[in-house]
């Protein structure tokens, strides 16, 4: 039986094929999300174009040369593919830079290894409703600014800034230093979500559809928070629990 191989839903658009094409769109100063290189190639052009995208924030990964052919759209992908990025990735900086200009105190949203591009985007459209300052993403294992994610965010992508960061505990740990309490989302939690204060300066992290959040991260939450249940089904999906914690947190800094 033929293995098949499904193209990937994030890579329908934006897609940039080819060593001449990416080059010229890191010359260009294009957002690149993503580049991916077949695994094993040496080729010198090749590992010049990855050292070009790393420079310019891209994530590079390798990638079986079948994955490649199956995202390849004029099936001549010289053994690159690039993802552009919708809008350029903005800086926790600059989130924080907002904040203070709004005159309010910082809410931002965490997203740790949010990998399905719907999630994120659902995630992205219900903090810029709710009034967040910006979310926050890894750059590894995490769906990143693709044309899926822009779909589902309904536009919010435009108004809503993101910021990719190589290691979400450091990031937690810097933003505590700042004064910025740090909430997890946790069906475990010791803290219940309407015992839980938002009203100052904070960030609240979701973890992955599957798993939660890793160790690292929920060990550098002050609080982990539950969300009530009452139903059989025992959680959330990523994206509605997002838009729990962070109407929550509108509600109460609405008071």
């Amino acid at each position: 039986m033929r293995d098949y191989i499904q193209r990937p839903e994030v890579e329908t658009d934006g897609i940039i094929e080819g060593r001449n094409a990416v080059t010229e769109a890191l010359r260009s100063g294009t957002a690149i999300d993503k580049v991916y290189l077949a695994k094993g190639e040496t080729d010198r052009t090749l590992s010049r174009i990855a050292a070009d995208a790393k420079k310019a924030g891209a994530v590079v990964v390798d990638a079986d040369r079948r994955k490649l052919d199956a995202m390849s759209l004029t099936h001549s992908h010289q053994g690159i593919i690039a993802v552009a990025a919708v809008r350029a990735y903005a800086t926790v900086e600059d989130i924080l830079s907002i904040a203070e200009a709004r005159g309010e105190k910082p809410l931002l949203v965490v997203c740790d290894e949010i990998s399905d591009p719907h999630n994120l985007g659902a995630i992205i459209r219900t903090a810029e409703c709710a009034g967040a300052h910006g979310v926050v993403i890894p750059k590894r294992r995490s769906a990143g600014l693709t044309a899926v994610v822009a779909k589902s965010s309904a536009g919010a992508v435009s108004y809503m800034p993101v910021a990719r960061v190589p290691n979400i505990p450091a990031l937690l740990k810097d933003l505590k230093k700042q004064g910025i309490w740090v909430f997890g989302a946790a069906a475990e939690g010791t803290v219940s979500l309407y015992g839980a204060d938002f009203k100052n300066a904070a960030a609240i992290v979701i973890g992955s559809e599957g798993d939660g959040m890793t160790r690292l991260v929920r060990e550098n939450c002050d609080f982990l928070v539950s969300i009530p249940m009452k139903g059989r089904i025992s959680s959330l999906n990523a994206s509605a629990a997002a838009a729990i914690l962070l109407y929550e947190a509108l509600r109460q800094r609405l008071v």
